[in-house]
């Protein structure tokens, strides 16, 4: 191994469609990388050291012991890196890698440089940086994405037990993708029972499946932030909740849900930009009524504003991921139109994102 330092650069995410339904099996998500990144940077050192700078967190030590990575801090937020460590660290070992001491520092640039959190996935960005970082540096060749997709969707799921780890994916892989979820239960229990990391990673995962795709030149992607940050797995739990309490409307809505992403899907196959268009239409439609039936305001009023001037300027425009606030999404048919939105939006208290989707997945940075 050599002393120099390294760093990769690792692409946030935002959810295109498919939100919520992604969670049941088989039902497929549209994600895609965005142009804000977490950075991890890792060099050879005396002693095993930690760095989280968004945290404060300077230097912390940590041990390997007993298959656990231990880092010595009270502070709970280092439970993911934490997590992370010890699933890549356990992984090395298995193939007879001996990592030697090292310090890992993380930086991200998803939020807001206030502080404010945009909704960018920026925990499964951290844990995918913390993977592809240390599997960089001690295997002998760059892993597959594939290896860093797997690897840090089992970390995310032991330290958050749910999710379905497209932005895990989309960290890893980049690009804008088709997704469908290994589901989060069937993980957690075959990590569970696994005889080691190395055959849950090699294994087939029942029903994840993932492709790139590719959107059509001719349509504009904006982005808006209409404030208040939403808690994503408390939004998750209430609307899982309507499956138990009212499964008729759960199913309506995986259906409805379903029918959009596929005319969503459909649209970007084909550069059919009215089909795609309608797809993001229908999705909205799915996501507000199950939003009501299990009375969670999933489309907020400035999220429903930020939508109905995309559709009023003859776009298309949506809440990305769980809603409740955060950010909106919109595709316009032209540049003249993406242009006439973001001042539309501005006009109407909604801050107008410079985000566009992203090609590349975690890779170590030449800059």
């Amino acid at each position: 191994m050599d002393n120099t330092s390294m760093t990769l650069k690792v692409p946030g995410k935002l959810m295109i469609a498919g939100e919520f339904a992604v969670l049941e099996p088989y039902q497929k998500l549209a994600v895609t990388a965005v142009d804000r990144f977490v950075y991890a940077a890792i060099e050879q050192s005396e002693r095993n050291m930690l760095t989280l700078q968004d945290f404060k967190l300077e230097n912390l030590d940590w041990s390997y012991e007993a298959g656990e990575v231990r880092i010595h801090s009270n502070d709970e937020r280092t439970q993911f890196v934490c997590d992370a460590m010890t699933v890549v660290y356990t992984y090395l070992m298995e193939k007879n890698v001996q990592p030697e001491n090292f310090h890992l520092a993380i930086r991200s640039e998803l939020d807001d440089s206030s502080g404010i959190k945009y909704g960018l996935g920026s925990s499964a960005a951290v844990v995918t940086s913390v993977i592809a970082a240390i599997l960089n540096k001690f295997l002998e060749k760059p892993p597959a994405s594939e290896l860093v997709f797997r690897l840090a969707a089992i970390s995310h799921v032991k330290t958050q037990g749910n999710g379905s780890g497209a932005d895990v994916a989309a960290s890893s892989y980049g690009g804008m993708l088709q997704y469908a979820s290994f589901q989060a239960e069937w993980l957690l229990d075959a990590y569970h029972n696994c005889k080691s990391i190395t055959d849950l990673v090699e294994r087939n995962w029942t029903y994840y499946e993932l492709k790139s795709i590719q959107m059509p030149k001719n349509v504009y992607f904006c982005v808006g932030w209409t404030g208040k940050p939403a808690s994503t797995s408390k939004l998750v739990d209430q609307i899982l909740q309507l499956k138990s309490d009212n499964p008729e409307a759960f199913h309506r809505f995986l259906d409805a849900s379903k029918l959009a992403v596929d005319q969503f899907f459909q649209g970007m196959e084909n550069a059919d930009v009215e089909l795609l268009l309608k797809g993001v239409k229908q999705n909205r439609k799915a996501l507000a009524a199950v939003g009501k039936a299990a009375d969670t305001p999933i489309e907020t009023p400035l999220l429903g504003t930020l939508c109905d001037l995309a559709e009023s300027l003859g776009g298309a425009g949506k809440p990305s991921g769980a809603g409740g606030g955060d950010c909106g999404i919109a595709f316009m048919p032209s540049k003249q139109q993406a242009d006439e939105l973001m001042k539309a939006w501005k006009d109407a208290g909604i801050k107008a994102l410079n985000l566009q989707p992203y090609p590349y997945g975690a890779a170590v940075t030449k800059e």
